[in-house]
């Protein structure tokens, strides 16, 4: 194997006409990763993102086999086609918080989106918005437009990841509140497999996603969460500034953000989660 690429989170390695997709434990947030590893998360990660692309089964994914890869990335990595990645973050929003709240405050829009007056922390939007970033190789992504995306990639091509990204969404959202949880807004990434739109990297994860309790919901404050939010916010009450070398990250706090993505995986899944699985 060839060692091709070292992601914020993830590793990827040449094997044959194929590659591995691996999930490491590391953590990152506000586009930095953080010098204190998750454990068991890299394994989280891969499980439950394998769990979905089964539910989507009928949405394109890279996927191979999750089996066939070398022993030591049993139940963290996945062997995967090589896909012409597209440079968009193709997010979609449900609910208002983070940078879509930020943005919101300011202009009353999300990506250029107009959104009623008045709507507060983790208040439910009127419906699913597209809200694209850019894909940075360094750095911080930013927001971009819709029209954005349709001058960089062309209109057919700009509707298509719309409409799919909402798609996801959706058909995953519906899923999760059945399981009690709250999925406020997610990111995808998109490829080419030929000639067809693809789903690569992750699905619906911790990492990618926004997972709030639905027992705990409350618009106008921010919500509890399954996810890395409780890695983000303890982070950003140490007055860190949000650039690279990021804090270490005390015991207590990893093993609440390990309860977190384990709690995700069984809701969501239904599955009890006994530790890496092959």
């Amino acid at each position: 194997m060839k060692h091709i690429h070292a992601g914020k989170v993830r590793d990827l390695y040449e094997n044959g006409d194929s590659l591995i997709l691996v999930a490491s434990d590391r953590v990152s947030v506000y586009d930095v990763v953080l010098p204190t590893p998750i454990p068991d998360k890299g394994a989280l990660l891969t499980q439950l993102s394998n769990w979905w692309f089964g539910f989507f089964s009928d949405v394109p994914n890279h996927i191979l086999s999750t089996t066939d890869v070398p022993a030591e990335f049993a139940g963290r990595g996945v062997r995967v086609k090589p896909l012409k990645m597209l440079k968009v973050e193709c997010i979609a929003r449900g609910y208002l918080t983070g940078g879509g709240l930020a943005e919101y405050q300011r202009s009353g829009t999300v990506s250029g989106i107009a959104l009623p007056p008045g709507l507060r922390d983790g208040d439910k939007l009127p419906e699913p918005i597209f809200t694209p970033t850019t894909k940075a190789d360094a750095g911080h992504d930013e927001p971009i437009s819709f029209a954005d995306v349709v001058n960089q990639e062309g209109r057919e091509v700009a509707e298509q990841l719309r409409d799919l990204t909402l798609e996801i969404y959706a058909r995953g959202a519906e899923h999760a509140a059945a399981r009690g949880v709250i999925i406020a807004d997610t990111k995808i990434e998109l490829g080419w497999d030929g000639d067809v739109l693809t789903v690569g990297d992750e699905v619906l994860t911790s990492d990618s996603s926004r997972f709030w309790p639905a027992d705990d919901y409350e618009p106008g404050r921010p919500q509890k969460s399954f996810d890395k939010q409780f890695v983000r916010d303890w982070s950003t009450s140490t007055g860190w500034n949000k650039e690279y070398p990021g804090p270490e990250i005390p015991a207590e706090v990893i093993e609440v953000t390990r309860q977190k993505y384990v709690a995700a995986y069984e809701l969501i899944t239904g599955n009890t989660w006994s530790g890496v699985q092959g």
